[in-house]
């Protein structure tokens, strides 16, 4: 008769193995013999190798013991569904897989392509890793709620990238040191350059105004986010309403004073 070193030796487990069986009645327990140990028999050898194989083979310790009881179709339907579920579980870690290699870069994080592109774009026109960092942060929200129109949203900023006064927004931004937030005149600059772009835009758009301009929660969002990042956010959103826009987010004008 074996003690359950010997036991656990032969069947290829630990006695820390057999021990745990034992707690959750996947193996029976047998009574000390009269020195106070437990002595296992070829019986329990058997069914340890049989736990052993299942357990190896990825089948849930849960269901071991009704498969040990199975006959041999309702075993066969077991393994069925247990293949089922790895097939599944297979497909989900190859698919986590290809998403963590396209992480390559901090950039990719929560953003497709096409707006990974357009931030290294940004590095080559001059903007500063702070920039684009807050452009990444804005756009994983865009993404999250517009995913469908990324790739079109993504060409209308690449296109925007060409206006120099574009560049020169993006390059006076990364200019402007976090150190020091009363930098007026460069504030200034930004929301005069902001407030012509926009002005370019809305021409553009002779009135018809996206159905996205009309999603309060995406856009508050992006501006709180600014505020949240940068506390010069609140003096620019203060000088772009003294130019009559509400914000730089959203394509909107703001009711002409009385």
């Amino acid at each position: 008769m074996l003690t359950i070193g010997q036991l656990a030796a032969y069947a290829g487990v630990t006695a820390r193995a057999v021990r745990h069986y034992h707690q959750i009645g996947l193996l029976p327990e047998p009574e000390r013999d009269a020195s106070g140990y437990r002595r296992y028999g070829a019986t329990a050898v058997v069914s340890l190798i049989k736990i052993r194989t299942l357990a190896n083979a990825g089948v849930p310790l849960s269901q071991i013991g009704q498969m040990l009881e199975a006959d041999a179709s309702a075993f066969a339907e077991a393994v069925q569904r247990i293949d089922s579920h790895l097939r599944e579980e297979i497909e989900r870690l190859e698919t986590s897989r290809k998403q963590i290699a396209q992480l390559t870069a901090w950039d990719a994080l929560a953003l497709p392509p096409e707006v990974v592109a357009y931030l290294g774009r940004l590095r080559e026109i001059g903007a500063s890793e702070r920039i684009v960092a807050g452009e990444r942060d804005g756009w994983i929200l865009v993404a999250a709620r517009w995913p469908d129109r990324i790739g079109e949203m993504m060409a209308g900023k690449l296109a925007e990238l060409d206006d120099p006064q574009t560049v020169r927004l993006y390059r006076v931004l990364s200019e402007i040191p976090e150190s020091d937030p009363a930098d007026e005149s460069r504030l200034e600059e930004v929301a005069d350059i902001m407030a012509g772009l926009l002005e370019q835009a809305y021409r553009s758009a002779q009135g018809n105004i996206d159905e996205m301009e009309n999603d309060d929660l995406a856009f508050d969002l992006l501006d709180a986010l600014a505020v949240e990042s940068d506390p010069r956010a609140e003096r620019m959103l203060d000088l772009m309403r003294q130019r009559g826009w509400n914000g730089w987010t959203r394509l909107e004008r703001l009711p002409e004073p009385r």
